[in-house]
Order: structure tokens, then C-alpha cells, then sequence
């Protein structure tokens, strides 16, 4: 072996360890950057390495599924949409999620609103309102669901107009009819009458515009439509055989109302110098009042004309 060949020897021997070194080094580089993983992140939502108190925790309840009748085939399914590093998922009738596709130790997933009441318009539903989402600085976030005619249900555009209130395009066919969204035919028998009850007296200009409204929004909120903002008062409990008193107190308090109308209707009449006979009646306790000469009692032209 020559010179040359024993000096080739000696350099491959030494380059060996060092070549080994650095195409380990070039693949754990290159490993560290590739995704391995493709799916969404679940911190917080169904990680089963979590506390179940570490997890998306809704602060309420939704609320009973409403509105039309076709839509009610959407409670129970949820629909997703992945954009740039989010993923978010509609459930109607429950609530809307956002999960950040990171690999973040900390990366976010939130409730972005819980189901809460649909949006009407001129007789028209305009969207679903997802309120009492997770906290957003000293508000809760809140979500409208705006729906587009189209051949298949999916999401299709996330925008957030304003801090914390995002906007989700819900595209499904349940809306191209024209009628799809109208919400007269979605209430009873019974709501439907107070509906047209209030739209004749607003036509009669027996109320105003305003008080049309209060009666449209009581109605919407009867159907379960809206969320009820009002507060309800614990009823006491009443006798099945009663039907005109709902507890002794408000007899009582009818009762001393109907003895003042009587004291004063014979304070009018003596006014008035018109005779009249007072007895009691025993079997009700009240007082009787008839007047002779066949004279009107008050309320009665006669004693109109008098005052």
C-alpha cells in the first residue's frame, strides 16, 4: 500500500464520526419542523389528560329549541369551518367553539356563545343570537349566525365586526324558500290572534308604534322566540274552587274597595237629595243600595247630567 493510499485511509477514519454527527444533527433539524399531526388541537375541549374542570365550561343552559319547524333538524349537528389558525365549530340550537390549531402548550379554545334567542325583523327571522360565550375583558362573547340560500349546510365566512361579537355565515337550503324565515306561521293558534288583535288596534290608532312593538316583543317572547327579559314573580297558590279571588288578602282588599264605592254612592245620592233604602244583605255582609222614584245610579245617564 502506498503513501497515498495510507493517508486516504487515515482521513476517511478520522471524517467517519464526524460525518455520523452531522447527519443526525440534519435530521432531528429537519424532524423538529415537520407537523406530524394534522388534527385540531383540543386543549381544554375533550383532552383526556384535563381535569374535567380544566375544560370548556358553559356558564349557562341553552335555550329550548325554537323558530321553524325545518329548522329543528338541526338541533343535534354541528358544522366546522378551519380558517388560517382556527377552527371553528357550530352546533345549532347548542352553542359555537373556536380551537386554535397550534401546538402551543397554551393554545386557546373557547366558547364563543351559547344559544339564546333568534333575531326577528319585520316578521322575518334574520339570524340565531349565541350569547354568555367566555369571558372577553369585561363583556361575555356573543355570535350571530346570519343565513344564505344555498344547495348544502356548511359554514362558510367568520368575521368579527366589533370586539368580542363575531359574525358566522351559515349557508343551508332550510332558507331559499321565501317563506322559510317568516314568523307568523311559527306561533299557536292563541299568539296568532294577539298578533292580529294588536295589528288591528295599531290600524285603529288605538295604539301607537312603540306599544305595537312592546305587544309584537311579549308575543315573541311567549313563543319562546326571544329570550324573556322579564321578571317573574312567584305566583301564591290558589283554591281550585276559586276563581275570582286569587288569595284572602285580595278579597280583603276587593272587598274594602266595594264599601268605599258604596259610601260614596250615598254620599251622592244625599247630595242630591235622592231617597234611596240601605240594608244589609246577611248572607254576603254588604250593603244594598236601591234608589225610588225610579232614579239613576251613578255610571246611568241620569246622574251624569246632575254633576
Amino acid at each position: 500500500m502506498t503513501a497515498t493510499q495510507h493517508l486516504y485511509h487515515g482521513i476517511h477514519r478520522l471524517l467517519r464520526p464526524w460525518v455520523v454527527c452531522v447527519s443526525l444533527f440534519t435530521f432531528h433539524g429537519l424532524a423538529g419542523k415537520m407537523k406530524i399531526v394534522e388534527e385540531p388541537n383540543t386543549f381544554g375541549l375533550n383532552n383526556p389528560f384535563l381535569a374535567q374542570g380544566s375544560r370548556l365550561q358553559p356558564k349557562v343552559t341553552p335555550s329550548p329549541v325554537s323558530g321553524p319547524a325545518h329548522f329543528h333538524r338541526l338541533a343535534g349537528k354541528c358544522f366546522s369551518l378551519t380558517e388560517s389558525t382556527y377552527k371553528y365549530e357550530l352546533c345549532p340550537f347548542h352553542n359555537i367553539t373556536q380551537h386554535e390549531q397550534s401546538f402551543r402548550w397554551n393554545a386557546y379554545s373557547g366558547i364563543l356563545g351559547i344559544w339564546q334567542e333568534w333575531e326577528i325583523e319585520n316578521n322575518t327571522f334574520t339570524g340565531m343570537w349565541m350569547r354568555d360565550g367566555d369571558a372577553c375583558g369585561m363583556r361575555t362573547r356573543e355570535t350571530k349566525v346570519i343565513f344564505v340560500c344555498s344547495p348544502s349546510s356548511k359554514l362558510a365566512q367568520v368575521s368579527e365586526p366589533s370586539t368580542c361579537v363575531y359574525w358566522i355565515t351559515f349557508e343551508t337550503p332550510l332558507v331559499c324558500h321565501p317563506h322559510s324565515l317568516l314568523v307568523y306561521p311559527t306561533l299557536s293558534e292563541k299568539l296568532q290572534r294577539e298578533w292580529d288583535e294588536a295589528e288591528q288596534a295599531r290600524y285603529e290608532e288605538l295604539i301607537t308604534e312603540q306599544g305595537y312593538n312592546n305587544l309584537l316583543k311579549d308575543i315573541f317572547e311567549d313563543a319562546g322566540l326571544l329570550k324573556s327579559r322579564k321578571v317573574k314573580e312567584k305566583q301564591p297558590e290558589v283554591a281550585a274552587d276559586s276563581e275570582t279571588h286569587n288569595s284572602l288578602q285580595k278579597c280583603t282588599e276587593d272587598f274594602q274597595k266595594q264599601r268605599e264605592e258604596i259610601e260614596r254612592l250615598h254620599a251622592l245620592l244625599n247630595r242630591h237629595n235622592i231617597p234611596f233604602d240601605s240594608k244589609q244583605n246577611g248572607a254576603k255582609g254588604t250593603v244594598v243600595t236601591t234608589a225610588k222614584d225610579d232614579q239613576h245610579l251613578r255610571g246611568d245617564n241620569g246622574i251624569v247630567d246632575l254633576l
